[in-house]
């Protein structure tokens, strides 16, 4: 109900549905417990297993080949700027965030680390929007292959930030290369390896399949046992899900394997915003008011700039120079999983650090979905929303 009556606003379902989840949440209506929500965790997971799929199924290695210069600056230079600037202006004013510290030991970690978690892209709001609107085109292209790159940069980041902040948090001096580097390449090693896996397994048992619903089980099925596999080694199982769906749909002549998940693709999304909305929670806006604010608002500009000047660069069409920076702002669940890693690493900080990034999250899982929405549409990208056909939504 929250997703159609936004749609008749002209805003994106997904906000809806993540506002329905905030009206639920327990510091709302409290309509449902605190206790339940953290039993629903393995919904999302699977939610975002199945969402990671998709998205790798949207990526056709011609287009990647012929988008491959324009991928790879933006993406490099839309997470360093982001990187680069939440750095920059959280460590220059750690002391309005944190009244006792010191710069290097308190203000430039946390801000460090902050700045590399910034990286990361939700996956799961792009999607949803993308497919909402049946958008297709070089804005859509880049834009699906920078998010679903943006987690390994995000991972790696992240490591390099912990593994410099550690020593300087402890007043040591000396620097592990292995836990800045080595051990995230071996974990995007292992969740690609997986992926992989389970790609030539799907591959395999769907030619053994006659009827489509029983397709449709063993594609869920798939993706709920690798979802499973690499939440229990503790890697990213976003990476090794885009990785299923880019074999899959490069590998498989026709679309059956994903045309069969689209009978159920809208309550997985429903499902899935609503959680997210699910963990509002008034108090943090409170406690981590000014350091969310500055995430948002730092974040926003370095991603912006940066893919702007990545676009640039690489000589990228009008459109992606233009409204591509507008939609890489989501950010969810990889942020909140390389936080929650944060907080037991740097117990100094880490309650405020994940604080500030949970209200960040929330703030952006409101106000975001419309930006991408304007920006798929200013491109002329968007086709029809099948649930608003008929209603004059039809675009070129």
């Amino acid at each position: 109900m929250g997703g159609l009556a936004l749609g008749k606003l002209k805003l994106p379902r997904i906000t809806g549905y993540i506002i329905v989840g905030v009206l639920l949440s327990p510091s709302l209506l409290s309509i449902i417990p605190k206790e339940t929500i953290g039993n629903l965790d393995v919904i999302t997971e699977i939610a975002l297993g199945f969402i990671a799929y998709l998205i790798g199924g949207s990526l056709y290695w011609a287009q990647l080949q012929r988008l491959a210069k324009s991928i790879i600056w933006i993406t490099l230079l839309q997470s360093l700027g982001a990187w680069f600037l939440v750095t920059l202006v959280l460590a220059i004013s750690g002391h309005l965030i944190i009244t006792n510290g010191t710069f290097w030991q308190t203000y430039f970690p946390l801000a460090f680390i902050v700045g590399a978690i910034s990286c990361a892209t939700a996956p799961a709001a792009t999607m949803a929007i993308i497919r909402q609107y049946k958008a297709k085109g070089l804005l859509t292209t880049t834009l699906l292959a920078v998010v679903a790159l943006d987690d390994a940069v995000a991972v790696i980041a992240f490591a390099i930030a912990s593994g410099i902040s550690q020593p300087l948090v402890g007043g040591a001096s000396n620097i592990s290369f292995y836990q800045m580097l080595g051990g995230p390449f071996l974990h995007i090693i292992e969740s690609i390896a997986i992926g992989i896996v389970f790609a030539v397994a799907l591959i395999y048992v769907a030619k053994l399949v006659r009827t489509r619903e029983l397709l449709l089980v063993v594609v869920l099925g798939m993706i709920m046992l690798c979802t499973g596999i690499t939440n229990y080694l503790g890697i990213s199982s976003i990476l090794a899900g885009m990785v299923v769906g880019f074999i899959v749909v490069n590998k498989v002549k026709g679309a059956e394997m994903f045309l069969v998940v689209e009978k159920i693709e809208d309550v997985v999304y429903a499902v899935f915003f609503v959680l997210a909305g699910l963990h509002f929670d008034l108090s943090v806006l409170k406690v981590a008011g000014i350091l969310a604010l500055l995430i948002v608002v730092t974040r926003y500009t370095g991603k912006y700039m940066g893919a702007r000047a990545g676009a640039r660069i690489s000589h990228a069409p009008d459109s992606v120079k233009r409204y591509l920076g507008l939609a890489l702002l989501p950010q969810a669940g990889v942020a909140m999983g390389l936080v929650l890693l944060a907080e037991h690493s740097f117990p100094a900080f880490g309650a405020i650090m994940l604080n500030g990034v949970l209200a960040s999250v929330i703030i952006n899982e409101v106000i975001t979905p419309p930006l991408t929405k304007y920006a798929i549409f200013k491109a002329g990208e968007a086709g029809i929303d099948l649930h608003e056909k008929g209603r004059g939504t039809a675009t070129t």
